[in-house]
């Protein structure tokens, strides 16, 4: 199988029939050898009752139904263990992005990138407040922390190598910035521009109480990314620094005390202060020294694995 399209449904029963047809209609001009991932997230309108009949008149389509609303990130990640093709291309379920830039997407994963993303250059309908300003401003601060140059991590049009994205751990609303997690793999990541229309049935399940997360997220990928598994190099380096400036007032207090000063009187919330950040530090340093433990605890464990599976190999090897 060479090409997956991998596609999550949210209550878009007005756009189900169509999305097919659109993107059956490329994928039959453009290649012989691909399927459908269909995924219904949780619909309570008849989103999987159409999907179950386009799978019916279609042996290509194969259509996952999630018990409830998951999430989109839960979704993709039912469609990709369902995915048999080399090459998985996402899109939305909501008629806004077109097929026809489908094969520019093939184009760039036949020439060895294993993330293409899609860049929305033309934005019809979206609120410059809720939806263009946050999404410039997380996008701008999420290429500057993670070095990944990518106007856009937001657009849902992306294509992958199916062996990377499987490697990738997804969860919460992390979808979003799997370019950013890809360069942890040494993923070939490149980005072509594409155009999106405004929805032509319902309303976008994006807004302002999900541009929060996002803005989480931003904080947290580049922390997963650096300090995941050398947890000591954060907080070691925070509690050190705290540590080094307590010492010194400390001292300076000590000094102070020495020479006759009441401490207490002259210097009470400066000696507060000290104590603070003296016991922060300290605190610090014991999570980061907490950290490296479990991380070292991981790293054992999974070459205990590693070295099992070769002796285990080795052994069938000999009875052979």
């Amino acid at each position: 199988m060479k090409y997956s399209v991998v596609v999550p449904f949210y209550n878009e029963q007005e756009s189900v029939i169509q999305l097919y047809r659109d993107v059956k209609d490329v994928m039959e001009a453009t290649c012989d050898d691909f399927e459908f991932i269909f995924v219904d997230d949780g619909s309570k309108d008849d989103t999987f009752s159409l999907l179950g009949k386009v799978a019916d008149n279609d042996d290509r389509v194969t259509v996952v139904h999630l018990q409830r609303n998951y999430g989109k990130t839960e979704a993709l990640v039912a469609g990709f263990d369902h995915a048999n093709g080399d090459y998985i291309i996402v899109m939305d379920g909501d008629l806004q992005h077109n097929p026809n830039e489908i094969p520019l997407f093939m184009q760039k994963l036949e020439e060895g990138y294993d993330v293409v993303c899609g860049c929305r250059v033309e934005r019809p309908g979206d609120s410059l407040l809720l939806k263009r300003i946050p999404s410039r401003i997380g996008n701008t601060l999420m290429a500057r922390l993670t070095g990944v140059p990518i106007h856009d991590f937001v657009s849902g049009f992306k294509a992958y190598r199916t062996k990377l994205i499987r490697e990738i751990p997804l969860y919460g609303e992390l979808q979003r910035f799997i370019p950013a997690l890809a360069v942890a793999y040494g993923a070939r990541i490149c980005e072509i521009p594409i155009r999106i229309v405004e929805r032509p049935h319902g309303k976008s399940h994006f807004g302002f109480r999900r541009a929060i997360p996002f803005m989480f997220d931003v904080v947290t990928i580049p922390f997963l990314l650096r300090f995941v598994s050398r947890p000591m190099y954060f907080f070691g380096g925070i509690g050190m620094t705290g540590m080094a400036v307590g010492g010194g007032l400390a001292a300076w207090l000590v000094l102070s005390m020495l020479r006759g000063v009441n401490i207490l009187n002259e210097h009470g919330p400066l000696l507060f202060f000290t104590t603070v950040l003296l016991l922060a530090g300290l605190l610090l340093v014991c999570f980061g020294l907490i950290g490296e433990m479990l991380v070292r605890h991981h790293h054992q464990r999974s070459e205990a694995l590693r070295d099992s599976e070769v002796l285990r190999i080795t052994r069938r090897n000999r009875d052979r």
